[in-house]
């Protein structure tokens, strides 16, 4: 018998065909060091795809505010360059506990709080400190930690029971302006030496307004007009960007822009998108991050997203 010749699909049509094609279950978001320890159910809202849900009817409006031409920079680095970003540790049971005072200790969670001897802590102003407990698979986040006279201080805190999609009280900030957990919410090298991010990422805007959307629930802001983002806005790659040129680091972070898009979880510089300093990173790759501006972008219409 004659052998069938089935006939190729071209590289731009299977290309197509692969796009069109459902969207796999998303699989659980792990960090190094706790892989028993789910970064949220699949079923939160960090973990959800965003690529097949409708633009915002004002998403020009509000990305003019924060800037067309405006570029994305990655607010992380080499570790071995300046401490760019905001770090993480893993701690266990054994990690002794610290108790903290707070500035704002009717929106904190009191704690105690696993803080390690020598604890990495964000280089900058906002003094981020990020604890994950592998054993009991919660994080601990403070804002502006510092520690003086032997005893803690920092602005606020929040801990988040992993295996939960529980948000913080309405109203009530954590050690993000969004009330927003922050690891969730960074680029990290693992994911992108594995080949994928399977989350969204954490991104800043100078202005943002006196109101926040589903899954924040804290604003920083005075500003009550509509042309301002608030708390919780999602944004996106548009899908007709082409990322195939992109160096290695950048692709992963773009393709998971397209499907995830990104949270806006603070005030700060416009579209600076968060994540851990690692000495994996290659700086020149991420720079080529700034071909992309705010024109290349496009905010979601997220107003059916939920947990679960």
């Amino acid at each position: 018998m004659k052998p069938v010749r089935r006939p190729v699909l071209p590289a731009v049509a299977l290309a197509a065909l692969l796009a069109a094609l459902p969207a796999p279950a998303s699989a659980a978001v792990t960090v190094p060091g706790a892989p028993a320890c789910q970064v949220f159910p699949t079923t939160n809202v960090w973990n959800k795809r965003v690529d097949q849900l409708p633009v915002r009817a004002d998403s020009e409006k509000l990305k003019k505010t924060i800037g067309l031409s405006a570029y994305l920079h990655p607010d992380f680095s080499d570790a071995d360059a300046d401490g760019y970003g905001i770090p993480y540790q893993v701690v266990d049971s054994s990690t002794p506990t610290s108790s903290v005072s707070f500035t704002w200790p009717n929106e904190s969670d009191a704690g105690p709080y696993p803080i390690p001897d020598a604890p990495l802590i964000e280089n900058a102003s906002d003094r981020h400190l990020l604890m994950l407990d592998k054993d009991a698979c919660k994080l601990y986040e403070l804002y502006a930690a510092r520690k003086q006279n032997g005893a803690w201080k920092a602005g606020s805190g929040a801990i988040w029971n992993l295996d939960s999609n529980a948000l913080r009280h309405a109203g009530w900030t954590s050690a993000d302006a969004a009330g927003l957990p922050i690891l969730p919410g960074l680029a990290r090298y693992d994911e992108v030496a594995a080949g994928a991010i399977l989350h969204a990422l954490r991104f800043t805007v100078p202005e943002t307004r006196k109101a926040y959307i589903y899954p924040a629930r804290h604003f920083a802001s005075d500003l009550t007009g509509t042309r301002y983002p608030p708390m919780g806005l999602r944004v996106r790659l548009k899908k007709s960007v082409d990322i195939s040129g992109f160096p290695p680091q950048s692709r992963v972070i773009l393709r998971a822009l397209k499907r995830y898009g990104m949270i806006l979880a603070d005030n700060g510089t416009q579209w600076y998108i968060s994540g851990a300093p690692d000495p994996g990173w290659d700086d020149d790759d991420l720079h080529h991050l700034q071909q992309i501006t705010g024109r290349d972008l496009e905010v979601v219409d997220t107003s059916s997203l939920r947990n679960g």
